[in-house]
């Protein structure tokens, strides 16, 4: 490999014209051996006038046309006795390299580099040149040297070149060759047999993909295009058409101002009812209301109709499950818990049907919810109806216990006894001490009234008579058995019983009467905001969506087992 030296400018001293044209013949004689000694070259006669001939125009004198001002100066054209002076040995080199001859330009080996300075010399000059060695020839026939420029190192082609084995040499830009250089011959040469080989690897690829292609293309074909055709004929053409039915409803709770707790703090949402929802669209999705629905309306008699296709179409004995199978696919029911509400679409292949479908269930969701809370209610009501005959009879019983108390004493009121009698103690006391003192005031005088003295004297001793027996009867009514203090506190326990009986009763009868209450109307009730209305143009099946679908499923399908196919085969390869 050689590097070029890199340099802006190459001041090369030149010699004279001859000198100059036999340093080019002995630097490019090496370089010429291959080319002169091929058989394009070897099959024309090299004589004498002939060599004359082709470098007669190289040696006139041609004036050169003026260089640009930075070029060097350019040698002037050899005079014919400098030609004659050269050794024999060197004039056919000097020829091959001055030549007009387009067969022998293309055989001198020109560097790309080379070719495109002489396309720009020509197109400088001027001249109608119709390819880079064709440029070459008219610039030899004007007598202008199209390489004045050229480094010296690029006309040296490095040993080990393709003219040491005999063959041309791959320069850029190529030509296509002439005519003349491809006759067929019973021996291909290398570049031929080099070009042939590569086309038939090139068509051997070429019909491999093909067949690739093709093969794919069958597959996908087979297993994608056809099943989608398949489906979508299906759709269009053999799918009985089914009308849905769109209708909403929610379940509420009555406003209860009582509540307390958990239940007072999510009254009045929706997740108090979530619970009953759920229920209801568990109750909507299961057998029980299929089997419902076919004893009222006949699902399993619509659906066993002989004008819906095969696929949709149940059988005349179909069991419960299979009915069960197209029940669910009909019939959609889903739960928003955020709003609380909930939708249902009943699909039927009769827009009347579908809409009674949609009453019907609408209908037994109603009585299923009202079902949920009436136990509830009963057992509510219940309880409320024995506490309150509970809380009579103990009142009752606390009344008669007051009763016997009272009767046991032949006092009604002992506490109102007592009180009397210490009212009359207090009472005779004070008249007690006023005797006493207007007796001493009598006996104070020197001479009394004997009478007066008397009197005042069986006064005090009538007055203490009666205040002991006086205290004597509160001191009987305070002990003993039947003592009146005895009697009086279990008369005033016997009376706080009753009271609390009275409120207990009362509280009973606030409960009865709050559960009557709740009982009237209902704790749970279902309302329907979107009524079902009946459709005029099928919903379903949606022919091209499902067509799509479809070409996705078994595209998925197919890209699936490639895949696996691709993974085996490269596991058992390995």
């Amino acid at each position: 490999m050689t590097t070029k030296p890199k340099a802006r400018k190459f001041r090369i001293k030149r010699g004279s014209s001859a000198e100059m044209f036999r340093s080019k013949a002995a630097a490019s004689e090496s370089a010429q051996a291959g080319a002169v000694a091929r058989p394009e070259a070897s099959d024309a006669p090299a004589s004498g006038p002939e060599t004359v001939q082709r470098t007669a125009p190289v040696a006139k004198p041609v004036s050169p046309p003026p260089s640009p001002p930075e070029r060097p100066e350019r040698p002037a054209a050899p005079t014919p006795a400098a030609t004659t002076s050269e050794p024999a040995a060197s004039e056919p080199e000097a020829g091959a390299e001055g030549s007009t001859d387009l067969d022998a330009i293309k055989r001198e080996g020109l560097t790309g580099r080379q070719l495109r300075m002489a396309r720009r010399v020509a197109q400088k000059n001027n001249l109608p040149a119709t390819s880079d060695f064709d440029a070459v020839r008219l610039l030899r026939e004007r007598g202008i040297d199209p390489f004045a420029r050229s480094n010296m190192l690029e006309l040296v082609v490095p040993k080990g070149s393709d003219q040491d084995t005999g063959q041309d040499p791959v320069q850029l830009p190529q030509t296509i060759p002439s005519r003349r250089e491809t006759l067929p011959s019973p021996e291909l040469s290398p570049t031929q047999r080099r070009e042939q080989e590569i086309g038939a690897i090139q068509r051997d690829i070429m019909l491999r993909r093909r067949r690739k292609m093709l093969l794919l293309l069958a597959r996908l074909a087979f297993f994608v295009l056809l099943p989608t055709f398949v489906a979508g004929w299906y759709f269009y053409r053999v799918a009985t058409p089914m009308y849905s039915t769109h209708s909403e409803f929610l379940i509420l709770q009555a406003d209860n101002m009582g509540g307390t707790g958990m239940g007072g703090l999510l009254s009045g949402t929706q997740f108090a009812t979530s619970q009953d929802s759920i229920a209801t669209q568990s109750f909507l999705q299961s057998k029980d209301a299929m089997l419902r629905l076919d004893r009222d309306v006949g699902f399993k008699s619509h659906f066993a109709q002989d004008w819906i296709d095969p696929i949709q179409r149940l059988g005349p004995d179909a069991s419960n499950e299979e009915a069960y199978e197209t029940y669910r696919k009909n019939v959609q029911i889903g739960y928003d818990p955020t709003e609380g509400v909930i939708r249902m679409e009943v699909i039927a292949a009769d827009p009347a049907i579908a809409s009674e479908y949609s009453r019907r269930l609408i209908s037994y969701a109603e009585e299923r919810v009202n079902h949920l809370s009436e136990q509830k209610r009963g057992d509510q009501m219940r309880d409320a109806l024995q506490g309150f005959e509970l809380a009579q009879q103990e009142r009752r019983n606390a009344q008669e216990a007051l009763v016997t108390l009272q009767q046991r004493g032949a006092v009604l009121d002992p506490e109102g006894v007592i009180a009397a009698l210490r009212s009359q103690i207090t009472n005779v006391e004070t008249q007690l001490l006023e005797k006493q003192l207007q007796l001493a005031a009598l006996e104070d005088n020197a001479r009394p009234n004997q009478a007066r003295v008397d009197g005042v004297r069986g006064d005090i001793e009538r007055l203490e008579s009666l205040l002991t027996d006086l205290n004597n009867r509160m001191v009987d009514a305070s002990k003993g058995e039947n003592s009146l203090a005895e009697l009086n506190v279990r008369i005033q326990m016997a009376q706080a019983d009753l009271s609390t009986r009275d409120l207990m009763l009362q509280s009973a009868l606030q409960q009865v009467e709050q559960t009557r209450m709740e009982a009237n109307r209902q704790v749970r009730y279902l309302t329907t905001s979107v009524e079902p209305v009946q459709s005029q143009e099928p919903s379903y099946p949606r022919k091209f969506e499902n067509t799509i679908l479809a070409f996705l499923i078994f595209s998925g399908i197919y890209l699936m087992l490639s895949l696996t196919a691709s993974i085996l085969r490269e596991q058992v390869t390995s």
